[in-house]
């Protein structure tokens, strides 16, 4: 029930930062920055809602950033993962689609 409600509310967020995108300026170059910014917005938030729903994974203890395709994952003040979580957290960014390269370097290990 968990993953159906986060998931449900992952698709909702996606619809609207999606749909927003729809309406840009028909310029190439407006429209390139639009193309890119959905995409590093969707990634973000499948990346964000994999992690959250992934057990072992403390997903709300991670920041996820994505910048033309390039992940950046962060831990949050104070938090620290096992090197396996830390594994697991980079496998899942890598594994989601349009992902071009995963930095972790900010992910805390103990």
């Amino acid at each position: 029930m968990k993953k159906f409600a986060i998931a449900a509310a992952t698709a909702t967020a996606l619809t609207l930062a999606m749909g927003n995108f729809a309406f840009a300026a028909t310029a190439s170059e407006t429209a390139s920055k639009t193309e890119q910014a959905g995409s590093d917005t969707w990634i973000t938030t499948k990346v964000k809602a994999n992690l959250l729903t992934e057990k072992g994974i403390p997903g709300s203890d991670i920041t996820v950033e994505t910048n033309q395709g390039v992940v950046t994952l962060a831990s949050k003040a104070g938090v620290t993962l096992t090197s396996a979580q830390k594994t697991t957290a980079v496998n899942i960014a890598k594994k989601t689609k349009h992902v071009k390269s995963v930095s972790a370097d900010a992910l805390e290990t103990q």
